[in-house]
């Protein structure tokens, strides 16, 4: 699944090319798609209206419109959101076409296409008055650590105010909204804690650690346009894959050996239910208590 660094990207790609631009048609395919209001909802949400900017909390994409109402776009496990000249033939899957008006001489033909081939992902148009009700998966994410500002202070509450696996903690988008299994494994890897570790028994030094992390690996990520990998479909906007796959230091790497110490080989284990990949030389397994 697209986690907070492909999500960003593709919402950068949208702000660049679709943000001020009029929806004159409105194509949808599969019901499943639009299954949280009807197919009849979403293109008389969207025709005739006017996308104002383009936003993302955790995974979610949002495009407030000048009608009011707000756009909301989950990518899920395989979605794509494809900007491409109406001449382009479509891929298969593509489930959502908006298709934009001209309304000055610069404007270029432009689709804005949903592909996905698993049918997990949604397009939603809903009124952001009424969030909780709703939207009530997206009124009760947790703070995003790169649109709200995860402080050091607001971190230490949360994983000292539990005690919970770290890496079960860090994926519970109630608390902290974006960060999936790719980009937690990289971030605990990073702060040379083991997923295992309870979250309250964190030292201070250790927060610091995790908190510069879940920035530094979010920032870098999002600069490398994310992560594709061989068994993912993301691309951005304009069909172009990630490059930070390529920095990764051990995720999907089991076998290996760890880039950062060059001791140990990097481990695949479960935890959370989720794959898992750590150095066991950089990464102690916690003592028992």
């Amino acid at each position: 699944m697209p986690e907070l660094p492909e999500v960003e990207t593709v919402r950068r790609g949208v702000e660049r090319h679709v943000v001020g631009r009029r929806i004159e048609r409105v194509e949808v395919g599969r019901e499943r798609t639009v299954r949280r209001t009807s197919r009849q909802q979403l293109v008389d949400g969207l025709t005739g209206a006017t996308v104002l900017a383009a936003q993302r909390r955790g995974k979610y994409l949002l495009f407030p419109l000048d009608t009011g109402d707000t756009v909301m776009v989950h990518l899920r496990m395989s979605g794509r959101l494809l900007v491409c000249e109406p001449s382009v033939p479509r891929l298969p899957h593509t489930h959502v076409v908006a298709t934009f008006a001209r309304d000055r001489p610069d404007q270029l033909d432009r689709e804005l296409r949903f592909v996905d081939p698993r049918t997990f992902g949604e397009v939603v148009v809903f009124d952001p008055d009424h969030l909780a009700t709703e939207m009530p998966d997206l009124a009760q994410l947790g703070v995003d650590p790169i649109t709200d500002g995860l402080s050091r202070a607001e971190l230490r509450r949360i994983v000292l105010g539990r005690r919970r696996q770290l890496k079960a903690l860090l994926l519970d988008q109630h608390l902290v909204a974006g960060i999936g299994n790719i980009y937690c494994d990289e971030i605990l890897h990073a702060s040379r804690l083991h997923p295992n570790r309870s979250s309250d028994t964190l030292t201070g030094q250790e927060i610091t650690r995790l908190h510069e992390a879940i920035h530094r690996i979010l920032h870098a990520a999002i600069e490398a346009g994310g992560s594709t990998l061989a068994d993912t479909q993301y691309v951005d906007v304009e069909g172009n894959g990630g490059q930070f796959q390529l920095d990764h230091r051990v995720y999907d790497r089991a076998g290996l050996r760890c880039r950062t110490c060059g001791r140990a080989d990097v481990v695949r284990m479960v935890t959370a239910g989720r794959s898992t990949f750590l150095c066991p030389h950089c990464q102690r397994r916690p003592r028992q208590r």
